[in-house]
């Protein structure tokens, strides 16, 4: 909605050991760069403290603690959303990349089986891992998570039907993992694509399956197949 506001948690928490998102972070970058100069102790003592490096740094944040601690916090401008584009040409421009490169050296998976491509997503009554209910008004799934979105003709040619449980196993060059009883809904996806929420379907990504760069897991091409739960 654009609108940053604070927020506060209304529930006690579950236990005394239990750490915020922020002292998780503060905690790891201190175990493991020791040589840093960043305070990251200092910074969870306050919230403030984060969000005065924030306004440092980002576009938009200036002021941003003077102006989050009003009532309903603060519109934050995207020229995108009001159809501004601060481009040379004043239009959205798109670049286009050469796929060949990346097909070339795609894996493979050592199966006979048909082998699917499974994208994690999140449903819509949920934030990041924080899940606030059973509803998923965006593709008309309620009730249960544990769930797998796949074309229609997909199910067909497999021999199952919506409704039925399958299980699902990754494969990677260290082996296989294996997520059990997960119920097939015919979706609007490209044939050979499935999809699933997350966490649920983390334990499905091999942790050595990663961007070469960034190392982020490669949580929306991962390399499974399907069989009857």
């Amino acid at each position: 909605m654009s609108m940053v506001h604070v927020s506060q948690g209304i529930k006690e928490p579950a236990s005394p050991h239990l750490m915020s998102e922020c002292a998780i972070v503060a905690h790891l970058a201190v175990a493991t760069l020791p040589e840093s100069r960043t305070p990251w102790l200092d910074l969870i003592a306050d919230y403030d403290r984060i969000r005065d490096r924030i306004a440092r740094v980002v576009d938009g944040f200036e002021d941003f603690n003077q102006r989050v601690h009003r009532p309903r916090g603060f519109h934050l401008h995207l020229p995108p959303r009001s159809r501004i584009w601060p481009t040379a040409t004043g239009k959205a421009n798109f670049l286009a990349h050469d796929l060949g490169a990346l097909q070339a050296e795609r894996f493979v998976a050592q199966t006979e089986k048909r082998v699917f491509t499974l994208m994690s997503i999140r449903s819509h009554d949920q934030y990041n891992t924080t899940i606030y209910g059973f509803d998923d008004r965006y593709r008309g799934v309620s009730g249960i998570r544990k769930v797998c979105f796949m074309n229609a003709a997909d199910i067909q040619n497999m021999g199952f039907k919506a409704g039925d449980q399958v299980n699902i196993t990754s494969h990677w060059t260290d082996g296989e993992r294996q997520a059990m009883g997960f119920m097939l809904v015919a979706y609007d996806i490209p044939q050979g694509c499935l999809a699933g929420y997350y966490p649920e379907l983390n334990v499905l990504v091999p942790l050595s399956s990663h961007d070469d760069r960034a190392h982020t897991p490669t949580s929306k091409s991962i390399a499974v197949t399907l069989a009857a739960a």
